[in-house]
């Protein structure tokens, strides 16, 4: 099902339109390299880069539970992952919004690892334990399936802001 799209005039040029949810699904599915939002228990926010896969129409990405990102999850599965490029006149950035849930279904889980390697390369291979990807030096991480409540896109240089909505 395809979302919703919705240019915010008041952050858009005169002329523009709303970006195709296709060109943001494809950025989502290329990039490299995301920022993960969580919400400490204190309620300060934790921001963390990290690798993700886009599939099945949700953005999948691994932590430790010991890690900061993995308590905060814990306790307010409520997320944001931002993606785009740096620049002022160029491109687009992204912010997916949603609640992580996590995955633990096997068969899932060894596709996903498949993502991982066949995205990052061979560096990145995870086998797959009870519930969680294991890696190559015998730590465990938890997976978690975002599945977007919204996603914001701001394009750079024929400005535009758009809001889909699932």
């Amino acid at each position: 099902m395809e979302p919703t799209a919705e240019l915010d005039a008041r952050f858009s040029a005169e002329n523009a339109a709303p970006t195709p949810w296709e060109q943001a699904r494809d950025q989502l599915e290329r990039a490299e390299t995301y920022w993960l939002s969580t919400v400490r228990a204190d309620g300060r926010p934790h921001v963390t880069t990290l690798l993700a896969v886009w599939q099945d129409d949700a953005i999948y990405f691994c932590t430790g539970a010991e890690e900061q990102k993995g308590r905060n999850l814990e306790a307010n599965r409520n997320c944001a992952l931002t993606t785009g490029a740096s620049s002022l006149h160029e491109g687009l950035d992204l912010v997916v919004e949603g609640t992580a849930e996590r995955v633990t279904d096997t068969g899932r889980l060894k596709r996903l690892a498949d993502a991982w390697e066949a995205k990052y390369g061979p560096e990145w291979h995870f086998d797959v334990g009870d519930g969680v990807f294991l890696n190559i030096a015998g730590g465990e991480a938890l997976v978690f399936e975002v599945a977007p409540a919204k996603v914001l896109g701001f394009r750079k240089g024929d400005y535009g802001q758009t809001r889909w909505r699932f």
